[in-house]
Parts: structure tokens; C-alpha cells; sequence
């Protein structure tokens, strides 16, 4: 864990490299770039609801089909061959949640 003095020397470190009048800069990119991701994974999850539900009640899945599963998997970087909806919509939730 990082504690008071690596703190101190961090925020020293960033004031010479950058100057004081470039660290709200700074920050409010940080802060955009961090509100934006929040929203992707967001985005994300919702749609693995939506294609996994169907499946997980056993009904059909006419707008979710199987297309659409394997290629948010592909997209994910998960190998889909030989492996079951459920378990690629498991391997997507992991994925997501690290």
C-alpha cells in the first residue's frame, strides 16, 4: 500500500515534470477518461443482461442470438470455438469484471 511519504514525493514529482498550472488540466482529463470508461463497462454489462437473460430463462433468443454472443466474445479477445452461449456469456462476464 502506498502510504503518506510516496505520496508526498508523487505529487512533487508531477508538479516539476508538469508545473502547477497543468495539474487541473490533468486531473479533468483523468476525471473524462475515468467517467468514460465507467460508461463503456456500463454499457457492456447491460448488454450481457440483455443477451443473457433469454438464454437463462430457457426461451429462445430471436434478437440475441448466438451471433451476437460469440462476437462480443471475439471482440473480447476470448476463443469462442467449442464452447457454449452460457459459457462464453460467463467467460464475457469475467472478462469484464477485471
Amino acid at each position: 500500500m502506498i502510504g503518506t511519504p510516496e505520496i508526498i514525493m508523487i505529487v512533487i514529482v508531477v508538479i516539476l515534470l508538469f508545473g502547477a498550472s497543468k495539474i487541473p488540466e490533468l486531473a479533468k482529463s483523468l476525471g473524462k477518461a475515468t467517467g468514460e470508461f465507467k460508461k463503456a463497462k456500463n454499457d457492456i454489462d447491460a448488454e450481457i443482461r440483455d443477451i443473457g437473460k433469454p438464454i437463462k430463462e430457457g426461451k429462445p433468443a430471436e434478437n440475441t442470438s448466438s451471433s451476437k454472443i460469440r462476437k462480443m466474445a471475439q471482440d473480447l479477445g476470448i476463443v469462442t470455438e467449442g464452447k457454449s452461449d452460457e459459457q462464453l456469456l460467463d467467460e464475457i462476464q469475467n472478462k469484464t469484471k477485471k
